[in-house]
């Protein structure tokens, strides 16, 4: 398989293309706009696709909605602003149990906010963002490769669960160039029988099947959660030994942190990193077995706290849980998070040097 050196949002764009995604429709928002930009040419290249830049995200996410009743490979993508608009479209689609991809290459916020990395759109990923009981399935790529690799396993899921999935990335993974190999085209696409495809030689499906909500269809939506949650966690763990700490960190974050894990056994210090790839449904279990093994926990992030929420739940105070953040756009470096380090293993020791706003013990 030959190598290509694009840039992520590209190499999404084409993996969208190469997973049967046949529908794409959007709105420009930067960081984001390069995948638009790819597909505008990219999705006519397929004779049966169809590209439309929507006049805004509110019409973006119903032309979603449409494409996906009908059984298309269907997605959308934007930045923070743009995603918070495509709210109550992504509720509706969750209470019509559509399958679609949502991909939302992350800006700093809160409002109009900037253009820079940020992780700060974790609660909307994860505990749906809009109105009602429903969540979304959120994979969290830490790398251009992965965010190719994880776009057929969305639409997996998305058709498996007939839900939304959403890829959380980031400014940074979707800005920078790197080495990729991309995966052959799919091939058949399973067919859905409850598609609306024209009855003429079936009987008439509806899309949904009911509305109203009531009791009985919440716990429907909560029966399918309790299936994504006991099947379908991904995490990576990195590195040999968790004694001293383990760091918990997840996409551009985990990757500055794997510099960390590899300097601090240099120093003698034993680090490992526990990287959730599913932020929803997030692998507990997996945490706080792995946490048991380390006498502290780090959590590291791209905004205020908002992943620390679920370390919380799955250490279930076993363990001090430490926290390491920037904002604002920027991207913690290697540094700065091997002296918060040093400041947990020694604290008020000589290594103790990290920078004040930054540590805080939960």
């Amino acid at each position: 398989m030959k190598e290509k050196f694009m840039k992520g949002c590209h190499a999404l764009g084409e993996a969208l293309v190469r997973a049967g995604c046949r529908c794409y429709f959007g709105y420009p928002i930067t960081p984001s706009s390069d995948l638009l930009e790819y597909l505008s040419w990219r999705m006519f290249q397929e004779t049966d696709g169809m590209f439309l830049q929507a006049e805004s995200e509110l019409a973006a996410i119903n032309m979603i909605y449409g494409a996906a009743a009908t059984g298309k490979r269907t997605a959308t993508g934007s930045s923070g602003p743009g995603i918070s608009l495509m709210q109550e479209g992504l509720s509706y689609l969750a209470a019509a149990e559509l399958p679609c991809v949502i991909i939302n290459i992350s800006r700093d916020g809160p409002g109009l906010g900037g253009i820079s990395s940020s992780q700060a759109d974790y609660f909307q990923a994860t505990r749906g963002g809009g109105h009602g009981d429903y969540r979304t399935i959120a994979l969290a790529p830490a790398t251009v490769q992965e965010m190719v690799d994880l776009v057929a396993p969305a639409f997996e899921l998305a058709e498996e669960y007939r839900t939304p999935v959403v890829i959380l990335a980031d400014a940074m993974l979707g800005q920078m160039y790197e080495s990729v190999r991309m995966p052959a085209p799919v091939g058949e696409i399973p067919k859905k029988p409850w598609a609306v495809t024209g009855a003429a030689s079936r009987p008439r499906n509806k899309v949904p099947e009911f509305f109203g909500g009531g009791e009985e269809f919440n716990l429907k939506l909560r029966e399918k959660n309790l299936e994504i949650s006991e099947k379908e966690t991904r995490f990576e763990l990195f590195g040999d030994r968790t004694d001293d700490l383990l760091v918990v960190a997840f996409g551009t974050t985990a990757r500055v942190c794997k510099s960390v894990v590899e300097e601090a056994s240099r120093e003698g210090i034993r680090v490992s990193l526990f990287r959730p790839v599913t932020l929803y449904p997030f692998p507990y279990e997996a945490l706080k077995k792995t946490a048991q093994k380390a006498k502290r926990v780090l959590v590291a992030e791209m905004s205020l706290g908002q992943m620390i929420d679920d370390a919380r739940m799955a250490v279930g105070g076993l363990k001090d849980i430490h926290f390491f953040f920037r904002v604002g756009g920027i991207v913690p470096t290697r540094r700065e998070i091997m002296a918060r380090v040093r400041e947990i293993i020694e604290p008020g020791g000589k290594r103790g040097n990290g920078k004040k706003e930054m540590q805080h013990s939960v």
